[in-house]
Parts: C-alpha cells; sequence; structure tokens
C-alpha cells in the first residue's frame, strides 16, 4: 500500500524539456497579463493585487489540498504565482518607489532566507523529496520569490542597466546556460542547478514578453500590445498544458499518478 509520504511526492511534476518549456510559457504570460491588468486605469493598482492575491490563494489552496500530481491544477499554481509575482515587484518599485536595484537585492536575501529556513528544517531543497505539507509549503513560497526577484532582476537589467528588453533576453539567455552546462558537463549539484535555472527563467520569459509587448512610450520593443500578447501567450500555455497532461495520462498506470522525478536519476532519499 502506498503511503501518505510517497503520495505526497508525487505532486511535483517530471523535470524533462517540457517542464522547461511550460515555465517559460507561465512566465512570458505571468508578465504580460499582470501588466495588463496592474497598469489598466479601469482596474487600479490596488484592486488588481487584490485580484492576483486571491486568484494565488485559490489556486494554491486547489494545489496543496490535492493528494497527487494533475498537471491543470499545477501549471494554473504556477500561472498563479507568475502573475502575482509580477505584481509584487512592480508594487515596490511603482507604489512604494523602491529603486530597482534595492528591490533586486532585497528579493534576493528573501530568497535566500527561504532557501536557508527551508533547509535547516529539513535537511533539503531537493524537489524529488517533496513529501509533505511543510516542504510544499517551502517549494511554493520558493516559487513565489523566484518569480518576484525574476521580474525586479529583469527591469533592473533592461532600465536600470540600460540594456534593453531584447539586450535583457540574450543576457538571460546566456546566464541560463550556465547551470545547464555546469550540470551536464562539470558536476554541478542538481538541486543547485535547478533552482538557478528555474529562477533565471523568469527575467528570461518577462524580457521576451516586454519586448513583444509593452506600449509606447515605455516599451522599447515590438510594442504590440500587453492584451494580444497575454492572449498569444495564454493559449501557447493551455496548449503546453494540454500536452503535458495527455503524456501524463499515457505514462501513469491506471489509478495511479506518474513519477514525478526524471527518468534516469535517482529520487532523493534525504529527509
Amino acid at each position: 500500500m502506498r503511503t501518505r509520504a510517497a503520495t505526497t511526492a508525487m505532486k511535483v511534476p517530471e523535470i524533462t524539456l517540457v517542464f522547461w518549456i511550460a515555465k517559460l510559457c507561465t512566465t512570458g504570460f505571468g508578465e504580460s497579463f499582470s501588466d495588463y491588468v496592474f497598469f489598466n486605469d479601469y482596474i487600479g493598482q490596488h484592486l488588481a493585487m487584490l485580484m492576483g492575491l486571491g486568484l494565488l490563494l485559490a489556486c494554491l489552496a486547489v494545489q496543496i489540498t490535492t493528494t497527487k500530481y494533475i498537471p491543470w491544477v499545477y501549471w494554473l499554481a504556477v500561472t498563479a504565482v507568475s502573475i502575482f509575482g509580477t505584481m509584487s515587484a512592480d508594487f515596490l518599485n511603482k507604489d512604494l518607489g523602491m529603486p530597482l536595484y534595492a528591490s533586486t537585492l532585497m528579493l534576493v536575501a528573501v530568497q535566500i532566507a527561504v532557501f536557508a529556513a527551508w533547509y535547516a528544517t529539513q535537511r533539503t531543497l531537493d524537489v524529488h523529496s517533496i513529501d509533505n505539507r511543510l516542504r510544499e509549503l517551502f517549494y511554493w513560497l520558493t516559487v513565489l520569490c523566484t518569480f518576484a526577484l525574476g521580474t525586479a532582476a529583469g527591469d533592473f537589467a533592461a532600465v536600470t542597466l540600460g540594456l534593453g528588453t531584447l539586450a535583457s533576453s540574450f543576457v538571460f539567455l546566456g546566464i541560463i546556460l550556465i547551470p545547464a552546462a555546469g550540470y551536464r558537463w562539470f558536476g554541478l549539484n542538481e538541486v543547485l542547478a535547478f533552482w538557478f535555472a528555474y529562477t533565471i527563467t523568469r527575467p528570461l520569459g518577462a524580457s521576451v514578453a516586454d519586448w513583444l509587448s509593452v506600449p509606447a512610450p515605455y516599451g522599447d520593443g515590438l510594442q504590440w500590445g500587453t492584451g494580444p500578447i497575454s492572449l498569444v501567450l495564454g493559449i501557447l500555455l493551455a496548449g503546453v498544458v494540454a500536452l503535458i497532461g495527455s503524456r501524463h495520462r499515457r505514462t501513469a498506470p491506471e489509478g495511479e499518478p506518474a513519477r514525478s522525478h526524471p527518468a534516469g536519476t535517482r529520487q532523493s532519499s534525504r529527509r
């Protein structure tokens, strides 16, 4: 009989190429849709924050109370985190007047603190060892931190450093190759490589989305509008999640969730 710990551990998806594609889709969609709502004069920034928080809490409540990995539930939660994380970083800069360098440094410190608390209490940061409620809460808090930090870092590179959104996209694309190459060829720790890459996907996806969508006079790219780009990226994200769901149903035995760790890698036994 499967234990509760084993069941809970199935709630994190397999880390494959399609996982990273879906993650980039959530970052791009979250950035453009958050901008569309947050800077919408008919809604207002405070109401937008409350709406984003409500969506986040509802999605996380469903995700945390499930007993197995359900693709659309998991990715809807990630998307909600992406939207609210973007709004949170924008709120620090636009409403509280915090400089981009300051918000970036503050969010780096917050993320380090979350990692430290997670490791101090659980002795692991491995996503394959999420087999109890506390570890799952730490996981989602970390995900939220990565999205907020990525938003601030992306804006810092594009605005404060003057790189612009297109150049920033290539900078972050180069940075994300570091953990990939380090893990593949230089023995970089898989947990460090995962969280490094996971964090950098946020400013990478956000920079691309801003280059595509942010209108004049604020945008420096194609300026196609946050609404249209949100629609396009939302459809793309839905298609990728549908693909993930289809693959999950094919690979999962009858009545059993699919294994949540990559084929060919061990599942962490650290507790």
